[in-house]
């Protein structure tokens, strides 16, 4: 079992940017001394829902700040980069790190980032396939040319090559001659699993997902993904990675209420502010409702039940990573302890 955070840099009412992201950088930290397998980060942009708007840029200082744990993005918004810079990031995180770097993408929503940064709804719609293709190639290749209908260059070498052989063996598991960092694909269609399941990556399935729906689209992917002639162990050896929120108390009362009181304001007014590009109807979820339901889901209570239901999850879907939404507090000094006590308290039930 691999137990991680995901930190979304969540700015709640009343706090400033500034204040959530030092509380994103502490929370990293504390993963760290706490045991903890790996931090999650998260791309948003112009929303207080997550004030983090490059998780790579984020992810070097916290690979700078540690020296263990492994720091993956979940997820850098392909449409929003292009897939070379994106690469050529990605490349030099895992080569510097000495491969303690994941790369997590996805094909995010129909946001005024769209127009902004200038992908256009189509990147959005269609072009995620085409991105995907482009970046992995960048991150194989030694020589890439863009050949697709957005991206069209001559071919040009892959300086420096992601594939390299690192120098020598790293804490993290990457070791001397891990060729390019770890890629994972967000899914929340059957789309995106068929289209991960194709390319062999593993994938990223959120908070929203119970773990029927999740065992679901686990056994799409190895269907998908024998089919397009991955390999046995490649089918079987895939670590997708599950989405949760973690909150930990002496009562199950008292960890739900500390969300329930804190978690629907931060949601309100972060999903409120998200502007779509084309104008089109959003239905937004009720947030103490949907605060609830993230409760019944995930490890919220006391650590004994937080690593049962970690441990029901594994068992009825396959997954045995997962990246846990620590922040749900709003609160420092009580996300920290959070952190301790997942390290502390609930590691050693799951091992």
């Amino acid at each position: 079992m691999r137990i991680g955070t995901f930190v979304l840099a969540a700015q709640f009412p009343g706090q400033g940017p500034g204040e959530a992201l030092h509380r994103a950088v502490r929370s990293a930290e504390a993963a760290e001394a706490s045991g903890l397998d790996s931090v999650w980060l998260a791309e948003h942009h112009f929303v207080p829902y997550g004030v983090c708007p490059s998780a790579t840029t984020l992810a070097a200082l916290l690979l700078g700040r540690t020296r263990r744990i492994r720091i993956g993005t979940a997820v850098s918004v392909l449409p929003n980069h292009h897939p070379v810079a994106l690469g050529e990031q990605a490349a030099l995180l895992h080569l510097t790190s000495g491969g303690r770097f994941s790369l997590g993408v996805g094909r995010g929503g129909p946001w005024v980032d769209l127009e902004v940064f200038g992908g256009g709804l189509d990147a959005y719609e269609n072009g995620f396939p085409e991105a995907l293709d482009l970046l992995l190639d960048w991150l194989r290749e030694p020589r890439v040319a863009g050949r697709g209908e957005r991206f069209g260059f001559r071919e040009v070498a892959v300086v420096p090559r992601a594939d390299e052989l690192l120098t020598g063996p790293d804490e993290a598991g990457a070791g001397a001659g891990a060729c390019g960092p770890e890629v994972v694909v967000a899914c929340t269609s059957a789309s995106s699993v068929r289209l991960a399941a194709r390319q062999g990556l593993p994938m990223l399935l959120g908070m929203h997902c119970g773990d029927e729906e999740k065992a679901d689209m686990v056994a799409l992917w190895r269907t998908a993904a024998r089919e397009a002639g991955q390999p046995p162990e490649v089918v079987e050896g895939a670590a997708h990675v599950s989405a949760g929120v973690a909150q930990l108390a002496d009562s199950p009362g008292d960890a739900v209420e500390t969300l329930v009181k804190t978690m629907p304001g931060w949601l309100r007014q972060g999903l409120d502010a998200h502007v779509t590009v084309d104008g089109r109807h959003r239905v937004m979820r009720d947030p103490v409702a949907y605060t609830e339901l993230l409760c019944g889901l995930h490890p919220v209570g006391t650590p004994k039940l937080a690593a049962d239901r970690l441990a029901a999850t594994a068992e009825r879907t396959g997954i045995t990573r997962f990246a846990l939404l620590v922040e749900g507090s709003g609160d420092l000094a009580a996300t920290e302890e959070n952190v301790r006590r997942l390290g502390a308290d609930v590691l050693p039930l799951l091992t």
